[in-house]
């Protein structure tokens, strides 16, 4: 029967091959489309799920008190005293590693050297992660001081193999370490990524910041495993008691609580110290995405195979006739179904092959299918069982319902409930999906663009920066001398970050005239040397620039104007602050600038002149010199004075084109996949045309032959889909307004909805539907009548 079946459903494709290629190609779409969201959906999914375990991994976090008993704020960094305090007295703590948040440092096998993300973390961490070994011992890896762990592919690149245990690699240009481990490289969608990780132990002595335990510098991380079936809410009560008990004298330590780490980095998102969601509705978005691309397709088959359906009715009604029942007729049908179905996920799979690599090249990621992934198998055959059968469905149901009498004298209704009505519904949803498609992206469009042309409060045009590394930490003062000479910069000053950066946070601030005993407002800190104003062009709204005109500027500090208003100062100038138990004098007032989220206003900043903390070199570039030029004096010179590391330049712009990263990937994959919604809707409407006129032919003839004019012909075939079309705008248009609004609404700073972009889709829409419909429609009208007529 099956064998059967399978004969009938191809010489049935074969026969029909406009309707069977229109089908194929848009399910061949769709299923693609399907496939390559889904595949980057598992891949956020999966974020940070790679420890052992992971669902007993958690992650510390503080919370920053507000007014009025409120949370200002919640973020993962913790102080270094918070790590030992849980190991000792928390007992469901099964491990705890502290961490530093990574950043790029040099790493030298000889002459052979490269930048590579760095971590340093506790030894707990090698047992909290899945970390694959290739040499070396897990158990004492991190044990000595002046040791490191290496990824592959960082042993490839520094030595040319894999297999180098016990050898000596040079770190910062400053100290030697022994590799006690190497391990595979890390996936992509873990947070804890590196090329090397060295010890805790040995990040005490780079940094004494680290030794220190102080409940002061949240500036570190502190990941905790947890003993299975623990409760997380008693857990976290016990967690603010040690806390509390642990810093009696001191008023400015905040509430901890340890939060899954697997979670953070889609649920991220918090509001009075709850997580309230984050990128998980994006990733929500991009599913439904997904799901209506593929339904869009499926509807598209249903309606190609109703509109067909007095071709098969006489099938139907002689094989009732000779004795097939419905069950076998069903299964006849959905074998077709499935047949086309499995075709298409060949092609789908092809054409997924295909545009891949500019997938993963457009969004900066590496996804990528595993054929020998059972999980992968399973997935791509649920997908299309559940195609074949949605697709399949409705024709097999309606077309085996039909009574055999009525079907051999040609008596099949057109105006019943299930033949017309139905695919009228089901055309006007999926235009509803297609038009809602377009307003989203027009909308996240123009707040990305919104975003971008939010003054960012400094001249970032000509504005560059290199790392602080090597020699340039002891001899800056000579570096800016030789780069002032050399013509390629106008000015430029050191600082302990990068403009745009993110922690650095700091609540020892005192102020004359606090209301409260203790501060509850989280501050920036900035440390940096002479011409910081006069470098990064932000604007000075009172008072001046640090100069060494002025001795006294050793404790002077400039503020943001948040940090003003916060002080309650109405005249700054002059005014006494008390910063980490030091007294300095505010001596300017500056515009706030955006150096963290673009999307809400960053905490109030403290600026003070200082020698001792280093971190990255801003430069104002020469405009009267050619780009080139500068660029190319700047990596002369800053080779001459730092030999050991490669020369790092980067464009503050360029740093701020990362901060709108995940809004870009939401506008590039909602472009990308709504114009391929459109475009699968207009196929399937071209199909229905074709064979609403393939049906009229004798009815355009013998109206052509009575003088109805090629206009009339068109009016009469296109009118019912446009009025379908219609239907859509009218029901697409509040959907997505009251859906854009509430995404605008998680935003601090965004645009609002503009009356023209409802309009302007429903036009658009409407105008490709219209070209669909009139290309076919005008191709009937223009056919010759005696061709339709000449056989009655």
């Amino acid at each position: 029967m099956f064998k059967l079946n399978l004969k009938i459903a191809l010489r049935n494709l074969w026969k029909n091959k406009t309707s069977s290629f229109i089908n194929l190609i848009g399910l061949a779409i769709g299923l693609a489309a399907c496939l390559m969201l889904l595949l980057y959906v598992s891949y956020e999914l999966n974020f940070d799920k790679q420890a052992k375990n992971s669902e007993n991994v958690y992650i510390a976090m503080t919370n920053v008190p507000g007014e009025g008993n409120k949370i200002a704020g919640t973020f993962n960094g913790t102080t270094t005293a918070l790590g030992p305090l849980l190991k000792q007295n928390l007992p469901e703590a099964k491990y705890v590693a502290r961490m530093d948040y990574g950043k790029k440092s040099l790493i030298a096998n000889g002459q052979n050297s490269y930048k590579k993300d760095s971590k340093f973390a506790e030894p707990d961490i090698l047992k909290m992660y899945d970390y694959q070994f290739v040499y070396g011992d897990p158990k004492t890896a991190l044990n000595n001081p002046l040791s490191v762990i290496l990824t592959e592919s960082t042993a490839k690149t520094l030595f040319g193999k894999t297999d180098v245990l016990n050898q000596s690699v040079r770190y910062q240009d400053m100290e030697n370490l022994t590799i006690t481990g190497v391990i595979k490289d890390l996936p992509e969608n873990s947070s804890n990524r590196f090329d090397f990780l060295m010890p805790w132990s040995f990040y005490g002595i780079v940094d004494a910041s680290a030794k220190d335990l102080n409940w002061n510098n949240y500036s570190f991380v502190t990941m905790v495993t947890l003993n299975p079936d623990v409760n997380i809410d008693l857990v976290n009560k016990k967690v603010e008691a040690l806390v509390k008990a642990s810093t009696p004298q001191n008023g400015q330590s905040q509430p901890h609580f340890l939060y899954k780490a697997s979670k953070l980095h889609l649920f991220g998102k918090f509001e009075n110290g709850k997580s309230v969601g984050g990128d998980i509705e994006q990733i929500w978005l991009f599913m439904g995405l997904a799901f209506g691309i593929l339904l869009i397709a499926c509807i598209n088959f249903m309606n190609m195979a109703t509109a067909k359906s007095e071709k098969r009715a006489k099938e139907v009604g002689i094989k009732k006739t000779i004795g097939a029942n419905r069950t076998s007729l069903i299964l006849q049908f959905l074998t077709e179904s499935m047949v086309l179905t499995i075709i298409a996920v060949v092609l789908a799979i092809a054409l997924l092959e295909l545009m891949l690599p500019a997938f993963n090249q457009l969004l900066n990621i590496n996804l990528d299918i595993s054929y020998f992934n059972t999980v992968s198998w399973v997935g791509i055959l649920g997908i299309v069982i559940a195609t074949g059968l949605i697709a399949g469905s409705y024709p097999a149901f309606y077309l085996s319902s039909f009574n055999p009498i009525q079907t051999l004298k040609r008596r099949i209704s057109s105006k019943g409930f299930l033949n017309v009505s139905l695919r009228q519904v089901l055309v006007v949803g999926q235009f509803c999906f297609a038009i809602i498609l377009i307003i989203s992206t027009l909308v996240i469009y123009r707040q990305i663009q919104y975003i971008k042309n939010k003054p960012v409060g400094f001249d970032v045009n000509a504005l560059v920066e290199i790392p602080q590394d090597g020699e340039l930490k002891t001899k800056f003062d000579l570096f800016k001398t030789e780069m002032l000479k050399s013509g390629a910069v106008t000015s430029m000053y050191q600082s302990s970050v990068s403009l745009s950066h993110r922690g650095r946070n700091f609540m020892d601030v005192k102020w004359e005239g606090m209301i409260n005993p203790i501060n509850t407002v989280m501050f920036n800190q900035v440390a940096t040397s002479y011409d910081f104003i006069k470098t990064n062009g932000i604007k000075l709204l009172k008072g001046r620039d640090f100069s060494k005109n002025f001795a006294s500027d050793t404790s002077a500090v400039m503020v943001s104007a948040s940090a003003a208003k916060v002080f309650g100062y109405k005249e700054p100038i002059g005014k006494k602050i008390s910063i980490f138990g030091t007294n300095a004098y505010i001596i300017g007032v500056f515009d706030d600038y955006v150096w963290d989220s673009p999307y809400k206003s960053n905490n109030p900043q403290v600026v003070y002149l200082t020698s001792g903390q280093t971190g990255a070199i801003t430069m104002r570039l020469n405009k009267a010199n050619n780009l080139q030029s500068n660029i190319k004096t700047i990596s002369k010179i800053a080779k001459a004075f730092n030999p050991a590391y490669p020369v790092e330049i980067t464009f503050v712009n360029a740093l701020y084109q990362e901060k709108y990263k995940s809004e870009k990937t939401l506008g590039i994959l909602s472009n990308l996949f709504g114009g391929l919604a459109i475009f699968v809707s207009c196929l399937g409407l071209f199909g229905l045309v074709a064979y609403s006129a393939e049906q009229r032919t004798k009815e355009f003839g013998v109206r052509k032959v009575l003088g109805a004019s090629v206009a009339n012909l068109m009016q009469l075939l296109s009118l019912s889909f446009i009025k379908m079309i219609t239907i859509a705008i009218v029901i697409a248009i509040p959907i997505s307004y009251y859906a854009m609004g509430k995404w605008l609404n998680n935003f601090e700073f965004h645009t609002n909805i503009s009356w023209w972009i409802m309009p302007l889709a429903a036009l658009g829409t409407l105008m490709m539907a219209l070209l669909t419909v009139s290309f076919q429609a005008y191709k009937t009208a223009t056919s010759n009548p005696v061709d339709a007529l000449k056989y009655e």
